[in-house]
């Protein structure tokens, strides 16, 4: 059913769900997991002028580093499945880089971790996970995570 499977994930709290399930999926099915950490260019790059440009730089580094960490963490849970995932760390505004590298390696599936809050906060934030879910042109499973949940781990 599946050869190709995709988990962006990020360094948030409750993505470990996600992780679960998309390890799960892939083990159940053969297929390949990837996973992908986005560096998101739009919070480095918010720094403007030349006296910022040590701790522009610092600051991309800093969660590349997190990206690598976190990859690394999902990579060990795999493992353990019987499963080595492909891991790429990619730099940009992550809905892009998702959905670029989802057509690039013609993913069958994206799994995708979010964070179930209230209605009214939803309403007033955006998120990846919806942006990619609405643009997306395969599937798109999504592993909500109570804030409550959250909160406990």
């Amino acid at each position: 059913m599946y050869d190709r499977i995709l988990l962006p994930t990020d360094a948030e709290k409750g993505a470990e769900l996600a992780t679960e399930h998309a390890i799960t999926v892939a083990e159940s099915t053969g297929a390949e997991l990837h996973l992908l950490y986005v560096v998101d260019s739009d919070v480095y790059s918010s720094y403007s002028g030349d006296e910022y440009v040590h701790e522009f730089e610092g600051l991309e580094s800093a969660l590349e580093s997190i990206g690598e960490e976190t990859l690394e963490e999902a990579t060990e849970q795999a493992n353990e499945a019987g499963l080595d995932p492909a891991t790429t760390v990619r730099h940009g505004r992550p809905a892009e880089e998702i959905l670029a590298y989802a057509d690039e390696e013609d993913v069958d599936l994206l799994i995708m971790g979010s964070k179930e809050r209230p209605g009214e906060y939803r309403q007033l934030l955006g998120s990846v996970t919806e942006r990619v879910s609405r643009l997306a042109s395969r599937p798109v499973t999504i592993v909500k995570t109570p804030v409550e949940a959250e909160a406990e781990t």
